[in-house]
Formats: C-alpha cells, sequence, structure tokens
C-alpha cells in the first residue's frame, strides 16, 4: 500500500480510537458587556484547544445584567455558541419575545409560563452528525415566582430522548437559587443526561463529578464576567443597599477583565454516560484551571 495512504488510514483510526465520545462545553451566566467580549475574543479559540464539539452558553445575563437582546444572542452564536440557554430573565428584552421563534437555537426554561414563545428543549446536531438533547428548568426554592414543577417537565422530555438511543447525549442545564434543589436534580436526572449543570447563582462550584448512573454533574457552573464585582455588578450600589438597606441606584454589571466559567464534559456516544468532567476556568481573577491542556 502506498506509504501516504498507510499515513491517512493511520491518521484516520488515531482519530476515531481518540473521539470516542462527544465532548461538550458549556458556559455559564454571560454578565454584561464584559462577558460578552469574553465570549466573542476567546470562546473560539478557546473551543478549538478544549476539541470541543457541541458549545453551550447561557446567556441570561448577556444584555445589561438582564435578559439578552435579539443582537446580542446573534453575536455569541456567531462566535461559536451552538445553542444558547436562558432563564428566569429569559424576557426581559423585549425583542427575545419574538426572536426567540425566529431562532431554534435558543432555549428558554421548560417550566415558564404556558404562553411563553419559544421551546424548553431543542435536539441539535454535532458537526459529525451525532444528536444532542439540549434543555432547561427553573428552580422552586428563593426563586422570584412560582414556577411549575421543574422534576416533572424534565422528567417528560427525558423519557423522550433517552441517551444513546434516540439522542447521543443530553444536558440539562438547572437554572435555580438553592443548592440542594439543583443536587436534587441531578440525582433525579441519574442515568438519564449526560450533564446537569447548574445556572444563576454566578458563583463556579467545586464539585464537578459523575454520579452514579453516569451523568455529568456540577451545582453551578459560574459567570462568564468580572470577579471584581457582586455577582457581576459593580460593587458600589450592591455594598450600598446591604450597608443602608437603601436603593439609591440601579445595578450595573461590572465591566474589568472576565473570567469565563463553565464545565467540559466528555461522554460515550454509545450510552450517552459521561466518562470525563473537568471544570473550565479562562482568563480574568479567579484560579486557572487544566481543562485547556486535556488531550
Amino acid at each position: 500500500m502506498h506509504s501516504c495512504a498507510c499515513r491517512f488510514l493511520l491518521e484516520r483510526l488515531a482519530a476515531l480510537s481518540y473521539r470516542f465520545g462527544m465532548r461538550i462545553l458549556f458556559l455559564g451566566d454571560v454578565m454584561g458587556r464584559s462577558g460578552r467580549r469574553a465570549i466573542s475574543g476567546e470562546l473560539p479559540a478557546l473551543r478549538a484547544r478544549l476539541k470541543a464539539d457541541f458549545v453551550v452558553v447561557n446567556a441570561e445575563n448577556a444584555s445589561g445584567g438582564r435578559g439578552v437582546t435579539a443582537g446580542h444572542a446573534q453575536l455569541l452564536l456567531d462566535s461559536g455558541a451552538d445553542c444558547l440557554t436562558l432563564g428566569d430573565h429569559a424576557f426581559d428584552q423585549k425583542d427575545m419575545l419574538s426572536f426567540i421563534d425566529k431562532e431554534p437555537r435558543i432555549i428558554r426554561p421548560l417550566n415558564f409560563a404556558k404562553e411563553a414563545p419559544g421551546r424548553g428543549a431543542g435536539v441539535f446536531s454535532d458537526q459529525r452528525g451525532r444528536k444532542i438533547l439540549v434543555t432547561q428548568a427553573l428552580g422552586q426554592v428563593f426563586m422570584s415566582r412560582p414556577y411549575d414543577d421543574p422534576f416533572s417537565a424534565l422528567d417528560e422530555v427525558l423519557r423522550a430522548h433517552p441517551p444513546g438511543g434516540m439522542v447521543q447525549a443530553a444536558l440539562v442545564d438547572i437554572h435555580a437559587e438553592a443548592t440542594s434543589e439543583k443536587m436534587a436534580i441531578g440525582h433525579f436526572c441519574d442515568g438519564r443526561s449526560s450533564l446537569v449543570v447548574g445556572t444563576h447563582t454566578h458563583v463556579p462550584t467545586g464539585d464537578a463529578q459523575i454520579l452514579a448512573r453516569g451523568t455529568g454533574y456540577l451545582t453551578d457552573a459560574g459567570m462568564c464576567g468580572d470577579y471584581d464585582s457582586v455577582i457581576g455588578m459593580d460593587k458600589v450600589e450592591p455594598i450600598r443597599r446591604f450597608v443602608t438597606g437603601m436603593v439609591r441606584d440601579r445595578f450595573t454589571p461590572a465591566e474589568g477583565e472576565a473570567t469565563l466559567c463553565g464545565v467540559l464534559v466528555e461522554t460515550d456516544d454509545r450510552s450517552g454516560q459521561a466518562k470525563r468532567i473537568m471544570p473550565v476556568r479562562e482568563g480574568g481573577r479567579l484560579l486557572q484551571t487544566e481543562a485547556g491542556k486535556t488531550t
């Protein structure tokens, strides 16, 4: 056999042995201009370095810290996100009410108001044609309003899309305040989802793990924003309110250098189970992770 052909076959075999499963990168709540700037500037290179097959970004706070405009959503998608999830501020920016029906790559919470536009789950394909379910639910504990039951909402979607069957992988974004509720969702989805990752509280947790039945889990991915802040907001007004109990100004996002925070999970295409999970922290003030050096 010709040496070039042999080399090509060996390279293909090596690639196939390496690409045993899917690499899914999830990035937490994008916070204001700082977060958008980091996504647009850093995500393409980060995605390439991590060899991510699919990227999900929570865009909940991308526009002024409350919701995301159509233009900013398009910016995040153009920067390398394959899918955006939202949260309790899903429709704070009014143009999202119409844009979400035109853009299937945006997922709003399953258990939002019944009449809400858009959809709470979607099945997408990576470049190799492998299918991934992305869905999101809102928690009920300590949240601003009484949303519908997230457990039953997720149960229905996961039953219809078993990983390793209808899809090769499934990702659940649980947008909630209480760590206990997020953990309960993780165990409830164990064995039925490749990854359950929390959003909303903007602080990355240190409990990345693979649960007993093979679901990757992280209580909160953290935010993509300036951590020299109070959960992404400029420090002055939050501190004033805590000290005096009085409101003077609006909260405004901090605009220093952002840390991109999230998680990378490697899955098994045959079962949909997580085989490896690694926190991601890139740039900014926080201790950096080694995920970018994985092979």
